[in-house]
Formats: C-alpha cells, structure tokens, sequence
C-alpha cells in the first residue's frame, strides 16, 4: 500500500482525518507532540498550508506531501547533558522506497526517475505509460537513445549530439585506411550506443570487421538492439571462448558487427587489430599500453580525450598527475593541450618498440582528437621519441621556442629565447613546460585524402574543418587552397596517396593489396623525409593578444596577406579563429601589426597611416596633432630593445615600433 502522505486530491487527505465540526481530531501527518489535536476548521488550514501546498507533484495525478511522522530515522543531537531526537520532515517517493528531506531534492530525485524511463509506480495498480526510447538519426544511421542522453547517470549509456563532428572526423580517417588495404579489423573500444561502429559498418561495409566493445551490460544490450534497428547481424562475444550469434531481420546487408562485454584493456591485450578509436570518460591514457601492444603495422591508433579541464590548464595539478607535464595558461592552449597527448601516445608506444607518425591533431571547445599511424621497429620508436623536448614560454612578452637537443645543461637557457625580456625585466621572466611532442601536428596527405572522403560520403560538416587543417598543415591561407592533390604521378609513392590515373599500370596498385610490407614501410619513411622539410611552423599567434592599445588593427585576411608579403609563411589555425600560424618571430610579428594599424583616440584621427620609426634616430623630434595641438615627442634613447619609439599626445599615448 502507499504511504498516506501520497494523495490525489486535498479532500483525500481531509478524510483520512475523518473531520467532525464537535471533535477535535489530530493531524494524520504530524505527531501529537507537534501537532495536538484541534477542531475541523483549525486542522483544515493546517491540512491546506502546512501539507498540500508544499507538496510534489507527480505526472498531474498523485502529489507527495511532506510527512512528519517518525519514519526515517533521526540520529539524536548532543547539547551539553540533554540528549534529545528531532522530528525530521520528509517526503516518501512514489516510485521508490527513498525518503528525502528537502523538497528540492525530491523534485530532483523524481526527475532522474522519469529521465531513466522509470514512471511506473509501485503503488499505481493501472500502470503508467513507460516512457520509451528516443531514436536518433545521424549520417543514415538510427540509433535508439535514453530520454536523459544530453544529461545521463554514470551507469548510463552515453550518446552526445555535440560530438558528431569527431565521429566524421574518426569515420574519414578509418575510410582512408579502408582505401589502403582491405578488409580491416576495427575496435570502437567504448561502444556506448554503438553508433559510431555502426556507422563504419553501414558506410564501409564489406571493407571493415566491425568490433564494438562495452563493459556494461545495458549498453551491450542497447548496441544490440540498435544493431537490429540498422538490419545488421549481431556476433555476441561476452567472453574469448564463448560465441553467440544473433542475426538480425533485415537481410539488406549481410555484414556482422561483433559485440563484446569485456574491459577495454582486455580486448585489445587479447586480440589484434588494424584500427583502433578510444574514447573513455575523460582521460585515455589508462589505455594506451594496451592500445599499442597488439596494433598492426601501419595500423592506425585514433584517441579523444574529454579532460579538457586538465588538459586546458584549468587544473594544472591534474595534467600533471595524468600526463606528466607541466603547463601554465598560455594563449596557445589548445595546441598545447594537443602535443601534451601527443607526448603521452609517443612514449607509450615507444614502451612497445613502436614509433608514431602524427596524422592529425585537433582540439575544439569540448575534445582533443589525436589520430596517429604505427610505425612498428625500435628505429621509429627511436625517432619518435627524440621529437619530445620541454618547452621555454616567456611570461612577459608569450615568445617560445623548444629546448636545444643534447643532454648538456644550458649556462643561460633565456638565451635560446628570440626576445630579451630577461635582460629588461626583473627576476625570472619563462618558465619551462612539458615535456611536448614537438613534431608535426598534421599529413597534408593523409588530410586532402580525408577531405576526399568526406566529399564522397557527404559529411558537410567536417569539410571546412578539413579545408582548414589541410591549409594549416601546408602553412598557407585558404584563397591559395586547391583541392587536387600536391602529389604528381611521379611522387604518389612517396606522398602516400594512390588515385588512380589511365597512366598508372595495374601492377603499381596491387602494391597495398598484396601488402607488400618491405615497400610500404620504405614508401612511410620517405613520405615521412618529404613532410619534414616543409613541416609547418609549431605554435600560433591571437591577433587580439598582441594588439596594441589605442591602435585600430587591419582585418585579419589582409594582416595574412601582409606577413606572406614579407616573405614569411603564414596560415590561419582551427585552434584559434584569430591565431595566426607563422614562422615569423614576435618581434616581427608585432612590427607589421604595428605599421598597418590606425590611430584611434578620442580627440580624432591622424591623417595617413602611421609612421614608423624607422627613420628616425634617438633624439629626433616627432610631432603628432591632436586636437589641433601640437606637442614634442622625443625617440627614446634608452630604450631597451631599441625599436620602440614612445609618441605621448595630450589626449592619449600611442606607441610605435620599428624595424
């Protein structure tokens, strides 16, 4: 039976009093010793103000009022010598046994039942509509999901909409390794709902071996079901020596998608595979031994971490913990936070006599993606792990450069710095980050071969994302972007990529399908010598960080276009939508924001652009108008860098650089 406190109607509760206008009768939710017995009209206020309207309601047909009955338990209170127990209000659940104190809690409480799908109550004889699963669309694919997706419990199955652009992403490279050799075995490691396993199996089909993976039984099952719903055949495998089959109804594609209920270490410990995404609650580094351990060569290791917190200098003690690296906030965070994984993925493979060849890196508001390519031997292990160094970050001015390699300690390592800010600047002015990968980020190859896919597959959204990364990795800007290939016929070997052309012969493209591991490997190192000399330059610029008071700053597309005029290499970055990627130092960097930058005070704007002090010597007089007043600046003699030029006006300061 349900509690008395669980009523439909306030007249319910009035009859359980049993209300008599010549009786006193005491309130059925309150003891005597709170609440002594009174007439009708005193226990109906009571009744009304005191029960019923604080009350919660449940689906507009039962509210829950607050009891004051000794049934929850009341640990006694110790006041000097006086031992004494307090009436404790409570609300008693309708769905569950649970009683709550607070109100807020309980509506809280009520709603993590109805989000679970869990409406029916244990006291209802007529069972209430349970809430069923939500089917979700995305890329042909349908997958059933919770009704508490966006906000689900722990022991939930995870489906975030938020992060379909790292599905595209991991589904382009997968598709890229499918075109390399065929068919491929594939772990999707932490299935959740299944939907990106289904995904490769729906779009690849016969190219890929699909094995999804959960340790959780309600996702297995979920991923089962969802199998189904897409009219794939299922290969339950719960345990290594165990195996059931489930076949589903359609008969549209023949393909199996193999579900496994093991730990993430386990499986990859146990079996061996060509394509493997992690994608754990938080950090992946507890899996990465295991990842590596049994990955084929040339195999393709794909991770995405969630603890951005750690991993964007929120919680630097954490990064520490996880990573081993130490990090201050920098306005080149996110690339930071992406050759921090890196730096994980490189040493944990060279555990395993393995090195890395880094395809992709991105970073974005919610998730770091990292996607590498195995490269087996203690050679490129080696190789690999030369490419982790510390990093010099200059707190003043945000210049930084990698550390020298060599083991010898450095007499004076501000010097390795491009500024001076040390020798101007009291006490110690950089610190030392890292240890960071230190290589490349992108494979122009590997990235126009992942844009051609997403155009083949139609994934809108990954490809201007694609656009962008494949004009980062070749340091130039998006006007001068073409989409054909920078590889030739003559050079397809070395580039990696293979189109076929009429020219070709069919011998040069049974090369991958007989695996021919000799000539790949050859064909990975001097892809490899290719990309390294025109490697794009590490870190990135905001326009906004280095701007300068008072000035107004040229738009960012012609500021690109005044670097590359300069002879530097420029590009624009995904990190930041106002970094800008150069090789130029900072000194130069700030010189040409300076030259074409405008004026802004108050008192009007100076006609022309701004002149610059290059030449001009120390004690040469300027004269700058504002207002109509003229006043003397003098070009600083003392002026530690010796490039800047301090121009004072009466109304506002403006300062100058020089070459």
């Amino acid at each position: 039976e349900k509690h008395i406190s669980i009523q439909r109607h306030l007249a319910d509760l009035e009859k359980l009093a049993d209300l008599k206008e010549d009786e006193k009768k005491p309130c059925p939710l309150c003891p005597e010793e709170k609440f002594k017995a009174c007439y009708s009209h005193k226990l109906h206020r009571h009744l009304q103000n005191l029960h019923w309207k604080v009350s919660v309601e449940f689906e507009g047909r039962y509210r829950m009022c607050i009891c004051h009955l000794p049934c929850r338990p009341i640990k006694p209170n110790l006041v000097g010598d006086q031992t004494f127990s307090k009436m404790g209000a409570h609300y008693h659940c309708i769905i569950c046994s649970a009683t709550i104190t607070r109100r807020t809690d309980m509506i809280g409480h009520i709603n993590r039942h109805v989000n679970k799908g869990e409406t029916e109550s244990r006291f209802i004889t007529a069972p209430a509509p349970k809430t069923s699963h939500e089917v979700v669309k995305e890329s042909a694919t349908d997958v059933q999901v919770l009704p508490n997706y966006s906000t689900p419990q722990k022991s939930d199955s995870y489906f975030n909409p938020k992060m379909k652009l790292n599905r595209q992403l991991i589904f382009c490279a997968l598709a890229v390794l499918a075109e390399e050799r065929k068919p491929i075995e594939c772990l999707d490691a932490f299935g959740a709902t299944g939907i990106m396993g289904l995904q490769w199996a729906k779009h690849l089909r016969s190219s890929v071996k699909v094995t999804i993976n959960d340790c959780n039984e309600n996702s297995v099952t979920m991923i089962q079901e969802n199998c189904h719903l897409n009219k794939m055949k299922v290969k339950l495998n719960t345990k290594e020596e165990d195996n059931d089959e489930a076949v589903g109804d359609g008969e549209e594609n023949t393909d199996t998608i193999e579900v496994t209920k093991m730990d993430a270490n386990v499986i990859m410990h146990l079996r061996s595979f060509d394509f493997i995404h992690l994608d754990p609650f938080g950090t992946s580094v507890n899996y990465l031994d295991s990842a590596f351990r049994n990955v084929r060569n040339l195999g393709i290791v794909s991770l995405t971490s969630t603890d951005i917190s750690s991993l964007y200098a929120k919680a630097q003690h954490v990064a520490l913990r996880h990573y081993g690296c130490n990090i201050v906030r920098t306005e080149y965070y996110k690339e930071l936070a992406a050759r921090i994984v890196i730096a994980a993925v490189t040493r944990a493979a060279a555990r395993c006599n393995k090195g890395i060849e880094v395809l992709l890196a991105v970073a974005l508001e919610h998730f770091v993606l990292v996607v590498v390519r195995v490269l087996r031997g203690p050679s490129p292990a080696d190789d690999s792990a030369k490419k982790i160094r510390y990093l010099i970050h200059c707190q003043w001015c945000e210049e930084r450069i990698f550390q020298k390699e060599g083991n010898m300690v450095e007499e004076n390592p501000y010097q390795q710095l491009p500024c001076d800010c040390h020798g101007s600047m009291p006490g110690k002015t950089a610190v030392v980050l890292g240890p960071l990968w230190s290589g490349a980020l992108f494979n122009t190859g590997f990235l126009r071969r992942m844009l051609f896919e997403a155009v083949q597959y139609g994934l809108d959204e990954a490809q201007p994302l694609l656009k962008t990364l494949v004009c980062e990795a070749e340091c130039t800007t998006l006007k001068h972007f073409s989409t054909h290939s920078p590889c030739d016929e003559n050079k397809q070997e070395e580039c990696g990529v293979y189109i076929k052309t009429p020219n070709s012969s069919a011998e040069s493209h049974l090369v991958h399908g007989k695996r021919k591991s000799e000539e790949v490997i050859r064909n990975a190192a001097k892809r490899q010598k290719a990309e390294t000399s025109a490697e794009h330059p590490a870190f990135y610029y905001n326009i906004h960080r280095h701007s300068i008071k008072g000035m107004n700053m040229p738009k960012l597309n012609k500021f690109l276009c005044y670097l590359s005029e300069a002879g530097y290499r420029v590009s624009r970055t995904h990190f930041d939508p106002m970094g800008v990627r150069t090789n130029a130092p900072l000194a130069q960097f700030k010189t040409i924001l300076m030259k074409h930058s405008t004026p802004t005070y108050a008192g009007g704007q100076a006609e022309g652009p701004v002149h610059l002090a290059e030449d001009l010597q120390a004690g040469d007089q300027v004269q700058v108008a504002a207002d109509g007043k003229v006043e003397d600046a003098e070009f600083l003699e003392d002026d530690p860098s010796g490039v800047a030029a301090t121009m004072f006006t009466k109304d506002y300061p403006t300062h100058c650089a020089a070459d």
